[in-house]
């Protein structure tokens, strides 16, 4: 028999020996009989005695009230009732639910005190054996009314019997901090005045104090009952409580602190305690509480207290007051003796939020907001700031991010599912057109792969077949390593991959490719060929382009080396050391060290050169009309042979930057704020002081705005807005010199937007050195420590912000350390990836590729509103011959549309996309075969003119264009509106893409992922009821993210998410799927930091990871391709050689879009919850354990558990901290308990008593 039956069996048996049915009890007269109720009051004693057992306990937990039919106030009734329950449970786990309803109904109406007392304590032990759901379910049977109600009554009789008061107050504080209702509960039952005239009744006895105010701190939970125990004079109680440090009544003390604490969450009370001169007195309680306890015994009264400043300092005239009391001098003063000791987090941490909310308020030290940079707008349109709160500036990383402000402490948090779109017919494909339908015919020029004729194939020239000779004389071998979907699985693939790289491959392993480096060193004799050739033709392209627009025609310079000529003199040039002497600062074209430069530069970074990259670089048209190159993007970057793990932050390091910038308030001698570099002011970025650095900004994709010098090694840096905006501010991208060895650089980007950044988990940023890459390292590094971001003192003021107020911002802080002295650095939000560096990589692409089976067409979808090409690619394989059926092949080949880099600051997107064109050009047999499967159309850049210029989210226009696509511009967003012309063309001939795929970056998640679009998990995770019947949907959109989860390692299905939002209507993603009914419509979003699954899983993202994704995005088209549409037996034969993949693609009902049915029990993915608080967002107030704990503390002693008047010696700080907050003296069992001193704040001006 299990344990709960058999102890209801024992309890039933107990109940029949013990008073059988019709017993009576002894009475006066022996004819009268006895009331029921000595029968109910025998069944809870028996009942608490079982109770404690605690399978017991949840065993009666899951009773059924429909089981109970015992509910009268009879108590022969009742018995009976629950005798049956006990003898006809079959199973007792299904017992108990009836037990609390059955308590409280018969509570509400009995009068008896022993049954009273019994029923409390068969409520008590069964809610503190339970769990939260226990308590809950007896709150929704009217627990909390019933209490009070008894309360109530308990309260009217005299004189007061604490034998019932005390274990109902202790049983109203513990249910009623978990009922989200109770203070509307208490005013409903007139219990404020209650509440408060017990506490005042038992001023002189501190056990019966206490319980009152345990009850007092829940009720004032709520801001509506708290403003009433306010006014009705609770907080003049409490402080008649609150004592200065003493080991006496510790326990009441601190239950009066938290009470007030609670109270204090009112704006209104706080503005009471202000103006009564509270914050003062709490400020001089905490000087003495702090003072005196050294052995830290009484942590939780000095946190309490901390506390009650911190409500009061929510309102305006709280700060006001705190900084004109000094509270930042004692506080800043105090919390140093905390830092060095972990358990006293609770006071540090407290203290920390305080000294950041009350430190006083600044304007950015800038002239406006807007950026330094202007464009006019074509036509009407006018450069206006968008307003606070539109649709327009709404701000999200990539596509999905939704923007909180967590440190908001009187706004409550939305729903998750506020955003999602539950109109059906909103959510169904509506394939209407946005322009008249004779416009499209234009892009019919955009698709010439449709109307090619291929004569080349029969006539080739002699450069073509001498150039496919040469190309078919080298190995055949591909340009990136793609192994097998089941050797990526391999625990040992990173390192394997490191050794082919370095050694080629091992004896087991002659069917993988050759990987990138390998095969550039391979066919440099190609690139040594056309080379020549092909910068004769760039510089007379970009001389044709000088001559044609004048505004072109400007040289470049090379921003300068490092000052020390005779470092790079020796190391490179010492052949021409004499020769050496012209200034670094020289113009390109006559500059020695930059041709010089270019001579030695050893061509070993894959699709870089300095050459094609000069020659691009001249042609770009920038709002500043730069006339500077940055080294990193002239020379290049080569990916370093390691992956660098997520930095692990250091302990406490946000409080210790906040204090840090505090000290500068209150200690500001050694601040010495000059500015060193701002754009707006051209004096100021003149060279500077010995002993500063220089900064530097104004070249492709740079933003920095402004450097102030807060102290020797210390600088405020601001980013510049988006152009034509005010906001946007987080990617940064500048140089900086004049540096000291092995000297900890503190940064500080303090006007940072978002509310939290992964730089708090992990994230570095990148820097590239000079010296280093003259010395054969040429790469952008991750670097930086002691990082964090966190919530300034800064806020956008309504002139600075052009008539929008009330934004806070943020720092990002970092130290670096920098590798030489002297040099010349670049650092980075993350790695950067310029106009100019994709035009030339699509220009050596082009030249690299082999003609005879690459079909490369580079036209201009159109010019930018800066005037700048947006190109757009068409990838895809020559036909095998001309004859019918292979030219009908090609024909109808599905398209794949790709686009990337929409917002300028997700460089990221750029290196995906890098990965994307180098796999689909390369030689590789898998490219080949994917070729021949698919048309590609490609935008690699959406919006050059904000990667030019160096925006963070927006184009010249200031708007976000990924919220255009709904309605786009033809003046203001040129490329948004011809890319969706060109999908609206592709549908209109029947070719509507098998694939859409635009890829982003997210700065708040990791992992790299996809968002899709679906209807029913959208109206699923909405909690509508979706009719299957007349709902129906391919669930196909899964089968690319599933594959992308097997085959690339940094790439994670539980992140990806289907879901429609009302907010995305506008974006590409939505609008794609929606008008052009492409079902596999996504967004892929690439972390800035790192991974938390897979091969990757604590490491940060790099470069040629990132590049990896994009040539893994590929094969999972390649793999999508074989198992959703029909495939020649060649091909799958081909396919199943290079991928052993035969189990997966050669059963053919596995390859059709109808038959992917398969996969519909698949449940809705969860939504990756991301940690996003700092450890100074939450103090923990709500914690329902601290109480508890007093309680169940409290209830020990009072059942004859001694207490000590002290700590003993051998208790550590943990333990002191625990138990010292309990400490009281317990009075004499034939005298009443000591008073509380009244007067015992009289000391501090200020404080009134209050009223009898």
């Amino acid at each position: 028999m299990p344990l709960g039956r058999r102890c209801l069996w024992l309890w039933s048996l107990r109940l029949g020996s013990t008073v059988g049915v019709g017993s009576q009890k002894p009475s006066a007269s022996l004819g009268e009989p006895a009331p029921p109720v000595p029968r109910a009051w025998c069944i809870f004693r028996s009942l608490s005695a079982l109770i404690k057992t605690e399978g017991i306990s949840r065993s009666l937990c899951l009773l059924r009230v429909s089981d109970f039919t015992g509910t009268e106030s009879n108590g022969d009734e009742s018995t009976q009732g629950l005798e049956r329950i006990s003898r006809s449970a079959g199973n007792a786990c299904q017992a108990a639910s009836v037990l609390p309803p059955f308590s409280l109904a018969f509570f509400e109406s009995s009068c008896d005190k022993d049954a009273i007392l019994n029923i409390l304590s068969v409520l008590t032990d069964l809610l503190s054996l339970g769990t939260v759901r226990r308590i809950h379910y007896v709150i929704s049977k009217g627990c909390s009314e019933a209490l009070l109600q008894a309360l109530t009554t308990a309260a009217q009789t005299e004189p007061l019997d604490h034998s019932v008061l005390l274990p109902l107050l202790r049983l109203l504080a513990r249910v009623g901090q978990r009922d989200r209702k109770f203070g509307l509960k208490v005013q409903k039952a007139e219990a404020t005045d209650i509440i408060l005239s017990l506490a005042r009744r038992n001023l002189g006895h501190h056990l019966h104090l206490t319980h009152c105010l345990w009850v007092l701190r829940v009720c004032a939970s709520n801001v509506t009952t708290g403003t009433t125990l306010g006014i009705n004079g609770a907080m003049e109680l409490l402080f008649k409580v609150i004592t200065p440090y003493s080991k006496r009544h510790v326990r009441t003390v601190r239950a009066a602190i938290e009470a007030l604490a609670a109270l204090l969450k009112s704006k209104s009370n706080s503005r009471r305690a202000v103006n009564r001169g509270y914050l003062g007195g709490l400020l001089k309680l905490y000087q003495d509480w702090h003072h005196h306890d050294v052995s830290n015994n009484y942590i939780y009264i000095r946190r309490g207290l901390l506390l009650c400043l911190k409500h009061i300092t929510n309102i305006q005239l709280g700060r006001e007051t705190f900084l004109g009391s000094r509270g930042m001098e004692i506080l800043f003063t105090s919390v140093q003796d905390c830092l060095s000791c972990k358990n006293l987090d609770p006071i540090t941490t407290t203290v920390t939020q305080i000294l950041r909310k009350c430190y006083p308020k600044e304007s950015l030290p800038v002239v406006t907001m807007r950026s330094s940079y202007f464009f006019p707008l074509p036509g009407n349109a006018k450069a206006e700031a968008p307003c606070e709160g539109s649709e327009g500036d709404y701000e999200s990383d990539g596509e999905e991010e939704v923007d909180k402000d967590l440190d908001n402490e009187d706004v409550e948090s939305k729903e998750e599912d506020y955003d999602l779109e539950t109109d059906v017919n909103k959510l169904r494909s509506s394939p209407v057109l946005d322009r008249p339908e004779e416009e499209l015919g234009q892009y019919e020029a955009l698709c010439p792969e449709l109307s090619h004729n291929f004569q080349e194939l029969e006539s080739e020239s002699e450069e073509e077949r001498s150039l496919e000779d040469r190309a078919e004389s080298l190995p055949s071998t591909p340009s990136h390593f793609i192994p097998s979907t089941t050797s990526v699985k391999h625990p040992n693939y990173r390192h394997r991959n490191q050794i082919v790289t370095e050694m080629g491959p091992g004896p087991g392993e002659k069917d993988f490719k050759v990987p990138l480096q390998s095969w550039k060193k391979q066919e440099k004799c190609r690139w040594n060929l056309i080379d020549e050739k092909r910068d004769v033709k760039a510089a007379q392209d970009a001389s044709s382009c000088e001559e044609e627009d004048p505004a072109r025609s400007h040289t470049l310079t090379l921003r300068s080396l490092p000052k020390e000529a005779g470092w790079y003199k020796k190391i490179f040039y010492p052949e021409c050391e004499a020769s050496m002497n012209s200034s670094p600062e020289e113009r390109l074209e006559s500059s020695d060290i930059v041709k010089d430069l270019l001579e030695k530069h050893q061509g070993d970074i894959p699709f870089h050169s300095p050459r094609f990259y000069i020659a691009r670089a001249r042609g770009i048209k920038s709002i500043p009309d730069y006339k500077d190159l940055a080294f990193p993007d002239f020379w290049g970057h080569q990916p370093p042979p390691y992956s660098k793990p997520m930095l692990e932050r250091k302990y406490g390091v946000q409080r210790e930057k906040v204090l840090d910038d505090v000290r500068r308030l209150i200690q500001p001698g050694d601040v010495i704020g000059r500015t060193v570099f701002d754009l707006d002011e051209a004096s100021h970025s003149s060279p500077a002081a010995p002993g500063c650095l220089t900064f530097f900004s104004k070249f492709e994709s740079g933003n920095l705005r402004k450097a102030i010098q807060v102290r020797e090694f210390e600088y405020d840096l601001i980013m510049n807005a988006d152009v034509n905006s005010n906001q946007h501010h987080q990617w940064f991208y500048f140089e900086v010199r004049d540096m000291e060895l092995a000297v900890p650089y503190r940064f500080n980007i303090i006007n940072c937007e978002k509310f939290n950044s992964q730089f708090n988990y992990g994230m570095q940023p990148v820097m590239y050195s000079v010296k280093e890459a003259l010395q054969g390292r040429p790469r952008w590094l991750r670097a930086g420590h002691d990082i964090c971001y966190y919530k300034n003192h800064y806020h956008c003021s309504a002139v600075a912000g052009g008539g929008m107020r009330g934004k806070c911002y943020y720092t990002l802080t970092f130290s670096i350390k920098f590798p030489h002295k002297n040099d010349v650095c670049y650092l980075a939000y993350h790695y950067p990836y310029t106009y100019s560096t994709m035009m030339s990589h699509l220009d050596i692409l082009e030249q690299n590729r082999n003609p005879k089976k690459v079909y490369w067409r580079q036209q201009t979808l159109c010019q930018t509103l800066g005037g700048n090409p947006c190109p757009l690619l068409t990838i895809t394989a020559m036909p095998d011959s001309k004859k019918r059926d292979d030219l009908e092949q090609f024909y109808n080949r599905p398209y794949v549309f790709l686009m990337a880099r929409v917002h300028p600051g997700e460089s990221n997107a750029s290196w995906v996309m890098k990965g994307t064109l180098e796999f689909l050009v390369s030689s590789d047999p898998i490219a080949d075969l994917l070729r021949k499967c698919f048309i590609f159309k490609i935008v690699p850049m959406l919006n050059p003119d904000g990667v030019i210029n160096g925006n963070h989210r927006c184009s010249l226009s200031g708007d976000d264009l990924n919220r255009q696509w709904l309605t786009p511009n033809s003046q203001l967003h040129p490329t948004i509106y011809h890319a969706k012309g060109l999908l609206y063309y592709l549908r209109s001939i029947g070719r509507t893409p098998l694939v859409f795929c635009d890829y982003h970056g997210h700065s708040q998640k990791k992992n790299v992922f996809v968002y899709g679009c679906s209807i029913k998990e959208t109206l699923w995770q909405a909690g509508c009821v979706v009719d299957t019947a007349i709902i129906t949907e391919d669930v196909g959109y899964r089968t690319l993210p599933k594959i992308l989860d097997k085959v690339a390692p940094a790439f994670v299905m539980n992140s990806c998410s289907f879901l429609v939002e009302k907010s995305r209507e506008s974006t590409a993603r939505v609008v794609v799927w929606k008008e052009m009914g492409v079902l596999r419509s996504y967004t892929m979003e690439s972390t800035y930091c790192g991974c938390t699954h897979g091969l990757y899983k604590g490491l940060q993202l790099g470069t040629q990871e990132l590049e990896e994704m994009g040539s893994k995005f590929c094969l999972g088209l390649l793999i999508l391709h074989l198992k959703s549409l029909p495939c020649s037996k060649k091909l799958i034969a081909q396919a199943a050689l290079l991928l052993d993949l035969e189990e997966e693609i050669t059963d053919r009902a596995q390859r059709s879009c109808n038959n992917s049915s398969l996969e519909t029990d698949d449940e809705p993915p969860c939504v990756e919850e991301i940690d996003y608080n700092t450890d100074s967002c939450s103090d923990g107030e709500e914690d329902f354990t601290e109480l508890d704990q007093e309680i169940q503390e409290c209830l020990s002693w009072v059942e004859g558990e001694t207490e000590d008047g002290g700590v003993t010696a051998g208790q550590t700080c943990s333990s002191k901290a625990r138990r010292g907050l309990y400490i009281s003296s317990q009075p004499a069992s034939n005298s009443t308990a000591l008073p509380l001193r009244s007067t015992a704040l009289g000391v501090y001006n200020g404080f009134e008593s209050s009223p009898a």
